[in-house]
């Protein structure tokens, strides 16, 4: 059996940041025999975030290896980097030596696999198996996740997250997590009327060691589904967090729907929710500010390479008298719009004030229902159309 055929791991998009040249002549052969055809990029520089972030959107990047001994700063910063940019690229940290507590350093930040100057054959084609089975482990098994995110602030957008997941978990018949990723005005607590000791921030700062206990130990359970909150008081200085990634990663492993409810398009925090998401539900409402917000923000993400194909329109509060139409707000944010959610003030005020979910009886519980089987891929209930007392009575005549 040809040996060399059971060692090809087929063709990646691979980018090489070294600044050591003999490092980067060191893998091309290794690259040239076991993942033939592959797309190499090389950087001979560290970049800066901005940089790779382009770099990785334009090469569609899918495996990437990271010099960590010409500067061990810059190595563990940009290992930071990539893990967040990406989280499910594998990333590969090149040492020079044997150094068990810097070695360690960068697992911590994000390497998912360490190879040791020199590169050799055998240790060049360990990593790749493990990466292949992490990388088919991964496609196979992680749950879906729908990033909930409003073009402006009082769209709806958590109203929508609240009442959407549970309906997701009734629908599907799935595992469904909601969490509350908004660090500064978070109010699904207030929605769901709930209360925890424990957030999103403590699930991050436990995430190198999350297990089922941890995790359960901080989630609340209600309406079939499971929910993280958000802290109780503003967390500023978000783009600081870490680890995030990292805890996602737990709860899609976990779940086989994630429903995140954002605080909004802008910043580095919310542009990572928007990127790693499976699905991104953009809502508006169908007043001139907010759809001139909306395309606004479908601009910013155009600008920050979040792609457009999983990007979900949801005008909400419709109200085909007041405002504008649908096929307006298509024409001007350039896409189609995936639902359209009635106007109910007063239903939604009463359930806040009860803390329930709204009436499935009603048009907005009805729209619910219709959204929800948009997203799970099932048909659509339709509306039956109400028929006079005398159309009833001709109908009945017509059937007999």
């Amino acid at each position: 059996m040809d040996q060399s055929a059971n060692r090809n791991f087929g063709q990646w998009k691979i980018l090489v940041i070294s600044p050591d040249q003999e490092m980067q002549a060191q893998l091309q052969p290794l690259f040239e025999e076991f993942l033939p055809f592959s797309n190499v990029i090389a950087l001979p520089d560290y970049p800066t975030r901005a940089v790779l972030s382009e770099v990785l959107a334009e090469q569609g990047t899918n495996l990437c290896f990271v010099d960590s001994f010409t500067s061990r700063d810059w190595a563990l910063a940009l290992l930071n980097d990539l893990s967040m940019l990406d989280a499910r690229m594998p990333l590969v940290a090149l040492h020079e030596g044997n150094d068990p507590d810097f070695i360690l350093r960068t697992l911590r930040v994000g390497a998912t696999e360490i190879l040791i100057r020199p590169a050799t054959a055998d240790q060049f084609t360990a990593v790749m198996e493990r990466i292949r089975s992490l990388t088919r482990g991964r496609a196979g098994e992680l749950g879906r996740i729908l990033t909930v995110m409003p073009a402006k602030g009082a769209c709806g957008a958590t109203t929508i997250a609240c009442n959407v997941a549970p309906q997701l978990a009734k629908s599907g018949g799935k595992r469904v997590l909601l969490c509350d990723l908004d660090p500064l005005t978070g109010t699904v607590s207030f929605q769901l009327k709930l209360k925890s000791a424990y957030s999103f921030l403590d699930a991050i700062s436990r995430a190198p060691g999350l297990d089922a206990d941890i995790w359960n130990g901080m989630i609340t359970s209600t309406r079939g589904i499971d929910v993280l909150l958000a802290p109780e008081k503003p967390v500023h200085g978000a783009e600081e967090l870490r680890d995030v990634d990292t805890m996602i990663e737990f709860a899609r492993a976990n779940y086989d729907l994630l429903v995140l409810d954002a605080g909004g398009p802008y910043g580095q925090w919310n542009l990572g929710l928007a990127r790693q998401c499976d699905e991104l539900l953009l809502v508006t409402t169908n007043e001139l500010p907010s759809l001139q917000a909306a395309q606004r923000a479908l601009a910013y993400f155009d600008r920050n390479r979040v792609d457009r194909s999983k990007i979900r329109v949801i005008v909400n509060r419709y109200n085909k008298d007041i405002g504008l139409s649908r096929e307006v707000i298509e024409a001007a944010l350039h896409c189609e719009v995936l639902h359209l959610l009635p106007s109910d003030y007063d239903s939604v005020q009463r359930a806040l004030v009860e803390g329930k979910l709204l009436s499935p009886a009603g048009d907005l519980g009805r729209g619910f229902r219709q959204l929800t089987a948009r997203l799970l891929g099932k048909p659509v209930e339709e509306p039956k159309p109400k028929q006079s007392g005398l159309g009833g009575l001709f109908a009945s005549l017509l059937r007999r």
